[in-house]
C-alpha cells in the first residue's frame, strides 16, 4: 500500500496508479515521471539532474535558431555571428542565451556530480548510473569545446590549435588524427565545417544518453541523505516533488536572466570578440572556465604526453569510483572523516580552477602540480581505502 494512502486511511492503490492502465502509450511518462516512487527524504540537492535536462532542453532549442544564422566558413564565421547579434531580431538574446546556458549547464551538471560523490550515488547497485553521467560529462566536454571553436575568435583558433594539437601524443597513429580533426594540415575552413557538424550532432547524443541515464537510475531508484534503503517510505515523485523541482527552476531562470541582460560577457574572454588571426598568438591562451580544471592540471605537467595521461587518468578514475568504494552508508553526516576529506576535495578542485586561469609562472605551476597530486590521491586512495579505515576504526571502539 502506498506510505501516504495507509497514513491517511485510504484503501487500494493511490489514483495515480489506478489511472496507469488508461493511460496507454503515456503510461511509459507516468511511470517515470508522476508515479516514479521517491525517498520522501530528498533534499534540494536532488534537484541537479531535473535541471540540467532543462537547461540540456534550452541549449538545443537555442543552438537550432543559431544554427539558421550561422556559416561555418572561415572567412565568414565570425562575421556572421556579429551579423546575427546585430542585424536579426533578438539575435544578441538568442546568441548569449546559448553562450551563457553553456555556463550553467556544467555548473548544474558539476553539483549534480559533486552531489554524487559526497552521498555516494554511483555506489552498487548504481554503478550503472555512475558510468552514465561520467560519459555524459565526456560528451558534454568535447560539445562546448567545439562550440567553443565555431565563432572563429582569437581564442577560439588558438583553442582549436592548442587541444586538437594534444592528438599527436598519441603513438603511431597521432599525425593522422589531428590530420582527420583539422580536414587537412592546418587549421582551416574543414576543420570548422567538421566541429559544426559534430556541435550540431552532439546534444541529440546527450539527450539519448540522458535517457539511458535515467532508465539506469529508475532501475534500483534514487539514494537519499541519509544513505539507508528507504524503499518502504517513497513517495510518487510528480506528486510531491514537482514543487521543489519547480522552485530550483526559477532560481536558474533568475542567474540565467541575470547573465544574458545584465552580464553576457561575464564569463567569457575578451580575445575571442576579435576575428581569428593565425599570425599573432594570444598573450595567455585560456579556455572556458569549466576547463580550466583540467588545463590546470595539463599545464602543470611539463610533458604534454604526461599531461594528456594525467587528465586521461583523471577521467579514469571518476570512471572507476563506484568500483573503488567499499563504503555502505552512503552519507558522509555518519562519517566524519570522509566529509572534512571530502570538502579538502572540492576545494582542491576550485584551486584548480583559479590555477587554470592564472599566466603561467613557477609559482603557479608548482600550486597545480600540488593540487593535481591531491586530486589523485583523493580520488585512488583516500575514495577507496577512508570507508574501509572508518569502519574498522568505529567497530574497534
Amino acid at each position: 500500500m502506498d506510505p501516504y494512502n495507509q497514513a491517511v486511511g485510504g484503501n487500494g492503490p493511490p489514483e495515480y496508479m489506478r489511472i496507469n492502465h488508461k493511460l496507454g502509450p503515456l503510461k511509459v511518462l507516468n511511470a517515470h515521471l508522476i508515479a516514479y516512487p521517491t525517498p520522501m527524504n530528498l533534499n534540494y540537492f536532488w534537484n541537479w539532474g531535473s535541471l540540467a535536462g532543462i537547461v540540456l532542453g534550452a541549449q538545443i532549442v537555442t543552438g537550432i535558431l543559431l544554427a539558421m544564422h550561422y556559416v561555418s566558413h572561415v572567412d565568414h564565421a565570425f562575421a556572421s555571428v556579429i551579423h546575427l547579434m546585430y542585424d536579426v531580431p533578438s539575435g544578441m538574446i538568442l546568441r548569449y542565451a546559448h553562450a551563457n546556458g553553456a555556463s550553467l549547464f556544467f555548473t548544474v551538471v558539476y553539483l549534480h556530480i559533486l552531489r554524487g560523490v559526497y552521498y555516494g550515488s554511483g555506489n552498487q547497485p548504481r554503478e550503472l548510473v555512475w558510468l552514465t553521467g561520467v560519459v555524459i560529462l565526456l560528451v558534454m566536454i568535447i560539445t562546448a569545446f567545439i562550440g567553443y571553436v565555431l565563432p572563429w575568435g582569437q581564442m577560439s583558433f588558438w583553442g582549436a590549435t592548442v587541444i586538437t594539437s594534444l592528438a599527436t601524443v598519441v603513438p603511431v597513429v597521432g599525425k593522422q588524427i589531428v590530420y582527420w580533426l583539422w580536414g587537412g594540415f592546418s587549421i582551416d575552413h574543414p576543420t570548422l565545417n567538421r566541429f559544426y557538424s559534430f556541435h550540431y550532432t552532439f546534444p541529440f547524443l546527450l539527450a539519448g544518453l540522458s535517457i539511458f541515464h535515467i532508465a539506469a537510475l529508475h532501475q534500483y531508484g534514487s539514494t537519499n541523505p541519509l544513505g539507508v534503503n528507504t524503499q518502504s517510505s517513497t513517495i510518487p515523485f510528480g506528486v510531491y516533488f514537482s514543487s521543489k523541482d519547480l522552485l530550483g527552476l526559477c532560481y536558474l531562470l533568475l542567474a540565467y536572466a541575470l547573465l544574458v541582460f545584465f552580464f553576457p560577457e561575464e564569463l567569457g574572454h575578451p580575445d575571442n570578440l576579435i576575428p581569428a588571426n593565425p599570425y599573432a598568438t594570444p598573450q595567455h591562451i585560456v579556455p572556458e572556465w569549466y576547463f580550466l580544471w583540467v588545463y590546470a592540471i595539463l599545464r602543470s605537467i611539463p610533458n604534454k604526453a604526461a599531461g594528456v595521461i594525467a587528465i586521461a587518468l583523471t577521467f579514469a578514475s571518476l570512471i572507476a569510483l563506484p568500483f573503488l568504494s567499499t563504503v555502505h552508508v552512503g552519507s558522509p553526516r555518519f562519517r566524519l572523516l570522509s566529509e572534512l576529506l571530502y570538502w579538502i576535495f572540492v576545494a582542491d578542485v576550485f584551486l584548480l580552477t583559479w590555477v587554470g586561469a592564472q599566466e603561467i609562472m613557477p609559482a603557479t605551476v608548482l600550486l597545480g602540480q600540488f593540487c593535481t597530486l591531491v586530486l589523485f590521491v583523493y580520488l585512488l586512495v583516500v575514495y577507496p581505502f577512508l570507508s574501509w579505515f572508518e569502519s574498522h576504526l568505529y567497530l574497534s571502539r
